[in-house]
């Protein structure tokens, strides 16, 4: 008995790139002895077996369901929209990494059931790949050209080439086609110029370049020399505004002390009042131990004067009022109040 069968047996294995589109084909034919209803399922095969088949996409009872798969929502159709013709080929729009994986064809009309795999992989180009140089860009130094790609499936083979001068890369390179290095020994001045770094994969290529200036060796004594000398000098001049700074804050700092500091070793001054009194007192004393023959000069004095606080000073000795070598006892200090004690003059009347 002949049943339906699977015609497109010719390729199981694609390779991809990601961004492109892929068609996995699967074509069948019936036979008169297939009465059922068709049904066409395409399936995922996880990479791990105790994981079970996903659907992705579906014909049956002439319907087509799309939604089983999330991850391919609006990228992936029968390539033929009426699949019961005889082609359940399955379209994926916009590849991508994750899409790798095996897909399985079943086409099902009782009593014929058939199915087919086909391995799927999708690889990314070359991308964003950079260049840059490691090492003393020096005559007689070691350089290494370096190129790596940020994106990109394995395997990824890197090629360096001169787009300058003789367009051949020195005779001391070696160049490492798996990592990008190229290692430019003993360079010299006729090294310098710009180079060009392609990676490529199965899929696509990418590609940058970098300019190599070779110059000779830099003085660096002189420059070290120079560097030490103006630090020196710059911190000679820092030590020198902060010595000013200092010192003028502890200027500033005594002229306050000066001014505010209040002395506990100089007596307030005296009121007037207390001047006067005391002056009085003294006047009364000196009267007390003075003879009668003094008492006509302090007669001239009148009581009734307020001395300034001058008075404070000791006044000078006045020799017209000498004191009596003899002195009197200090009434004043006694309690006793001085008696004016009459004198004769000369020409016999009572002073």
């Amino acid at each position: 008995t002949r049943s339906l069968t699977i015609t497109s047996v010719d390729q199981s294995m694609f390779e991809k790139a990601q961004g492109e589109k892929v068609t996995l084909p699967c074509t069948f034919e019936l036979s008169e002895e297939d009465e059922g209803p068709l049904d066409i399922e395409w399936v995922l095969i996880p990479a791990d077996n105790q994981k079970r088949e996903q659907i992705i996409i579906m014909y049956a009872v002439d319907r087509i369901y799309n939604h089983y798969y999330a991850a391919m929502t609006g990228r992936m159709q029968f390539t033929n929209l009426d699949p019961k013709s005889g082609d359940g080929s399955l379209d994926i729009l916009n590849l991508k990494a994750a899409d790798t994986g095996t897909y399985q064809c079943k086409v099902k009309k009782a009593p014929g059931v058939q199915s087919k795999k086909i391995q799927l992989t999708v690889l990314v180009k070359p991308a964003r790949t950079k260049c840059s140089i490691e090492g003393s860009q020096e005559i007689g130094k070691d350089v290494t050209l370096k190129c790596v790609s940020q994106e990109g499936s394995p395997l990824l083979s890197y090629d360096w080439r001169r787009i300058s001068g003789t367009h051949e890369l020195p005779a001391t390179s070696v160049l490492n086609k798996n990592t990008g290095e190229l290692l430019l020994k003993n360079a010299s001045r006729e090294y310098s110029g710009t180079y060009n770094c392609v990676a490529s994969n199965r899929v696509g290529t990418d590609e940058c370049s970098v300019e190599l200036n070779v110059t000779p060796p830099v003085n660096t004594a002189g420059i070290i020399t120079g560097a030490i000398i103006g630090t020196l000098l710059g911190l000679t001049v820092l030590c020198s505004l902060i010595f000013c700074c200092c010192k003028k804050h502890r200027e500033k700092k005594y002229e306050k002390e000066v001014h505010h500091d209040i002395r506990e070793d100089v007596p307030p001054p005296k009121s007037r009042s207390s001047t006067a009194r005391s002056y009085i007192g003294s006047n009364r004393s000196s009267l007390g131990s003075m003879s009668p023959s003094n008492m006509e000069g302090y007669t001239k004095t009148p009581y009734s004067q307020v001395p300034s606080e001058d008075f404070e000073r000791a006044p000078p000795p006045n020799p017209a009022f000498a004191p009596s070598k003899v002195a009197a006892p200090n009434l004043s200090r006694m309690g006793a109040v001085p008696v004016m004690i009459p004198a004769q003059s000369k020409d016999g009347s009572i002073v």
